[in-house]
């Protein structure tokens, strides 16, 4: 399905279908297509809408994860969003789990795949470097244990945006506050049913994470899909939404 972005109030969103309320918060290079199965999936059953994080506009001073937090807990007030159900992947997971622990009245269920907050391997340390569409290219197909998956699109995507210093600038910023945010010691307190849906070959949180994750995390549950890495709704959509189905229910 097309997914079709409305704007509010300075905001760009997607929003289709009634009823509780399923957010969908993207990771760091995420876009909209990352998460079309999952709405195809769900729109019929709940509500199902994707705020566009500020990755790339951010006033640089506030480019971080307290500033994405911030910017979530504005676009929930003024969408009037209650009940919900939160999922994220990779730095959208973060951001979920960061919105979580403020506040927890508002989070009804929890999914995390992928998500960065223990440990993450920042896709080699140097990235993004510009002007390099090959490196680009190998760096984007490394987030995937079939390469194919990494369509021209999804890199000619990346590319552009690494070819912007001051998109680059924010990415780097919002990285490196990522890394630095480590969750150990407060996520014993997320009361949330929680869903942990992980690559079993993930390279970036690889395995260990997240079984640290579960471990932490009182009432979670976690389920590993098989020759899969970084974004398993995208690899594996149609496992992931039986797992994510599940879980629901």
């Amino acid at each position: 399905m097309n997914l079709k972005i409305k704007e509010k109030d300075g905001f760009k969103y997607v929003d289709e279908g009634k009823g509780q309320v399923l957010m969908l918060l993207h990771g760091l290079f995420g876009a909209l297509s990352n998460w079309t199965d999952v709405v195809s999936r769900f729109y019929t059953k709940y509500r199902v809408v994707i705020p566009m994080l500020p990755i790339y506009e951010m006033p640089i001073k506030e480019a971080g994860l307290d500033g994405l937090r911030e910017f979530v807990e504005s676009f929930v007030s003024m969408m009037k969003l209650d009940n919900m159900i939160l999922m994220g992947n990779s730095l959208g997971g973060h951001v979920g789990i960061l919105y979580t622990l403020h506040n927890m009245e508002k989070v009804d269920k929890l999914v995390l795949t992928g998500s960065s907050g223990l440990f993450e391997d920042s896709m080699g340390g140097s990235y993004p470097r510009r002007g390099s569409y090959d490196y680009v290219k190998e760096r984007v197909e490394y987030t995937f244990y079939d390469p194919k998956v990494a369509s021209k699109e999804l890199v000619d995507e990346v590319f552009e945006t690494t070819k912007s210093i001051p998109k680059c600038m924010r990415i780097v910023a919002i990285a490196k506050s990522a890394q630095r945010n480590n969750l150990a010691d407060d996520l014993h307190k997320i009361k949330a049913p929680t869903l942990l849906v992980w690559g079993l070959n993930d390279t970036i949180t690889p395995p260990p994470v997240a079984h640290e994750f579960n471990r932490l995390i009182p009432n979670s549950t976690l389920r590993f899909i098989d020759k899969c890495c970084h974004a398993p709704m995208m690899e594996h959509p149609e496992k992931f939404n039986v797992l994510v189905e599940d879980f629901l229910n």
